[in-house]
This record gives structure tokens, C-alpha cells and sequence, in this order.
């Protein structure tokens, strides 16, 4: 593997970062009125209020950027391609989600979309744990977030078919 300087592993963790946050900047253009949004939805017992996902979304996101880095990192490795598309890929899906949901509301797309995206963020855990195992691990939070988020979309789709 080429020797990278400190600069150049600076400047990939820093543009690794920035794909991601942009990813969440174009998923919250869509959420501009979430909260009021969401608020007049009819929501499970179980659904977090509004306040709860800026900040796990951030933290989500940091985690995301960083173990795509971290892959990243690891080139010329075999795997590290197809991982790293499997990573944007999946970001497309994810940024689509808050379009489909908060912009169209268009609950049955947003569950589709939801479901796709756990299942591309399952094959990009699977492909980064073949390149380095702690990507891997930064991304199970973010799994298990989806996973979580697959239930709340269904459950809150289906509680109001006339505003989604």
C-alpha cells in the first residue's frame, strides 16, 4: 500500500465527512418542516419526540463518515471499491427517505425506501467488515437506528393513510 501523508489522510477523512453531511443536508432540505410535520402525525406510544433525531442523526452521520474513512483508507485492498459504493449508494437512499416522507408524504415509497436502505446498509457493514472490522463495528449503531426507523415508518404510515 502507498505511504499517504498526514495531509492527504486529513483531507480524505475531511471529504469522507463532507459526502456524508452532505447527504444530511439534502435529506434535511426535505425536513424543513418536519417537526411540525411529524407533531400532527398520529404516532405509536413508542415513537421519539421530534427533538430526538437531529442530534442521534448527527452523531449517526459523524460515525458514518468516519468508518467510510477508515475503508477508505485501506485502498488499494480488494473489496474497498465495492464497499465504498455500497457506502454512497446507500446514502442516496438515505437522503431520499426524507423526501418521500416529510416533502411527498408518501408513506408507502418512504417504507420501501426504508426497507431498501437497511438492507444496503447491512451489505455495506458486511463489505466494510472485510476491509477493516471497526468500520464495520461504527456502523451498527446506524443498523440499529434504521431498523428502528423501518418500524416507526410503518407504524406511523399506517395510523395515517390520509396524511401519507
Amino acid at each position: 500500500m502507498p505511504r499517504r501523508t498526514t495531509r492527504h489522510t486529513a483531507l480524505g477523512l475531511a471529504a469522507w465527512l463532507g459526502l456524508t453531511f452532505a447527504a444530511a443536508a439534502v435529506g434535511a432540505i426535505a425536513s424543513m418542516d418536519a417537526a411540525e410535520f411529524y407533531g400532527r402525525l398520529s404516532r405509536p406510544d413508542w415513537a421519539p419526540p421530534a427533538s430526538v433525531f437531529g442530534p442521534v442523526w448527527s452523531l449517526l452521520y459523524l460515525l458514518m463518515g468516519i468508518a467510510a474513512w477508515l475503508v477508505w483508507r485501506e485502498d488499494p485492498r480488494p473489496g474497498v471499491p465495492t464497499a465504498l459504493g455500497l457506502y454512497v449508494g446507500q446514502l442516496v437512499v438515505n437522503a431520499l427517505w426524507s423526501w418521500l416522507f416529510f416533502a411527498w408524504h408518501d408513506g408507502a415509497l418512504a417504507f420501501v425506501d426504508v426497507l431498501l436502505l437497511l438492507a444496503l446498509i447491512a451489505l455495506t457493514v458486511g463489505a466494510f467488515w472485510r476491509v477493516r472490522w471497526l468500520a464495520a463495528l461504527l456502523l451498527l449503531p446506524y443498523l440499529a437506528w434504521v431498523a428502528f426507523a423501518c418500524a416507526l415508518t410503518w407504524a406511523v404510515w399506517q395510523r395515517n393513510p390520509s396524511l401519507l
